[in-house]
């Protein structure tokens, strides 16, 4: 393409990450808004930390299903209108749950959210890999993955204090920001280069009438069949995506409930805790993406592998110490964060490139489906664990899995780099 084409080009690709990285954070202002909120609803409402986790399990295996299921329908639709139609009904899934006081109230809402949650990634990842070339995917997806590391660390900070007006304002207030937020991103998106009169994108080892093919739904489906569901290291990355996940979600989900239960921490303090585990984060999927495309040639498995291991040593030593320093837990909390962030973008980075952009959003659904299927242990099993035996009985199961999971990734370390030939 032109110089004056490309220039237009490169404003139009900036402009779609930032706007998905805006909108997906938001996703985050409406969805782990509950984990600040859940104790004083404890204390409020009588609520176990058993039914808790039942809420978050429900909500991850219907998120899990969405993102599956959305997938599909992700690689067919015009992505704008899905991402913002999914963010708007999260938010009134939130203003709902805000006003209501019973526990089956409660479930069938979150449920919903889950499911409307489930319409934010396949978008993105769709809109990604057409604005985005596969060597330059790894490095700009770390960079677009920390949009939910920004959205869940700013959601526990805001809501650390409004829960002091009471649980409701917690999802009051991000439900207005994310209202807000969702016609900002209405009037910035676009969906392909296509869209706005650009030429699409001629991945390697692709002509450009390939690249430009609109698929029928049969050649789709075969496609996808052979790209995602037949190919052996899409099933590894996705299985070793539920151990990347259980690790997130019970920081994420607990760590205000941990930290001040178990630890002795002020829920403001916990807040900032669960928030520096974010900020590290973003630093840590930068550094794994950067890594990849500098040193492993695009193969982000072999990343994942140290990444995870680390993770791991991280949580064991946050364990080991019973009563540590402020300090000193959050910077293990931290120090796990940037690890544990590492896999948790690379496996989506991975998904994407080896079912190519003809099948990134449906690759992206299936690797999310066994991420959120993770929440039957770091929702339900955490909650029964923590409730009946404790939260160091917890953390050490917590510790198997991190270890698990790094045995797994390393199934996928001689995977290839993406889907279009790269040897």
């Amino acid at each position: 393409m032109d110089q004056a084409t490309s220039q237009r080009f490169k404003y139009w690709q900036t402009r779609t990450i930032v706007a998905t990285m805006i909108g997906y954070a938001l996703f985050y202002f409406v969805r782990k808004n509950l984990s600040i909120a859940m104790p004083a609803m404890q204390a409020d409402l009588g609520i176990t930390k058993t039914e808790l986790g039942l809420f978050l399990t429900l909500h991850g295996l219907i998120y899990g299903l969405s993102k599956f299921i959305n997938g599909f329908i992700g690689d067919r639709v015009n992505a704008r209108y899905f991402m913002v139609t999914g963010l708007v009904l999260s938010a009134i899934c939130n203003v709902v749950f805000g006003f209501s006081s019973a526990v089956l109230v409660f479930g069938i809402v979150w449920m919903l959210n889950g499911w409307f949650q489930g319409m934010g990634f396949p978008p993105c990842a769709r809109m990604l890999t057409h604005w985005v070339p596969p060597r330059e995917l790894a490095t700009k997806m770390s960079v677009w993955n920390t949009s939910h590391s920004i959205g869940a660390g700013l959601v526990v900070i805001v809501c650390g204090y409004v829960v002091s007006l009471g649980w409701r304002w917690c999802f009051f207030v991000p439900s207005i920001i994310a209202l807000l937020g969702a016609v900002g991103v209405w009037f910035t998106m676009r969906d392909t280069p296509q869209s706005v009169g650009l030429p699409a994108l001629v991945p390697e080892g692709l002509t450009k009438e390939e690249a430009e093919h609109e698929d029928t739904s049969a050649e789709f489906k075969a496609f996808v069949r052979k790209q995602v569901f037949l190919n052996p290291y899409i099933w590894v990355i996705a299985v070793a995506n539920f151990f990347v996940y259980v690790i997130r979600y019970v920081v994420l989900d607990w760590g205000p409930t941990l930290l001040s239960e178990w630890k002795g921490v002020s829920i403001e303090h916990a807040g900032w805790m669960v928030a520096a585990f974010e900020i590290s984060g973003i630093i840590g999927m930068l550094a794994a993406g950067w890594a990849t495309d500098r040193f492993f040639g695009g193969r982000s498995p072999r990343v994942c592998v140290f990444c995870m291991g680390f993770a791991t040593l991280f949580i064991f030593l946050f364990w080991l110490l019973d009563t540590p320093p402020m300090w000193l837990a959050s910077l293990l909390l931290m120090a796990a964060g940037f690890f544990i962030y590492g896999p948790q973008a690379l496996v989506g980075i991975a998904a994407a490139n080896m079912a190519t952009k003809r099948a990134a959003a449906t690759a992206g659904g299936f690797t999310g489906l066994f991420g959120y299927a993770s929440t039957l242990v770091s929702g339900w099993g955490l909650g029964y664990l923590a409730t009946n035996y404790g939260w160091s009985l917890a953390i050490s199961v917590l510790i198997g899995i991190g270890i698990t999971g790094t045995l797994v990734f390393m199934l996928a370390w001689n995977a290839k780099a993406d889907g279009y030939g790269t040897k």
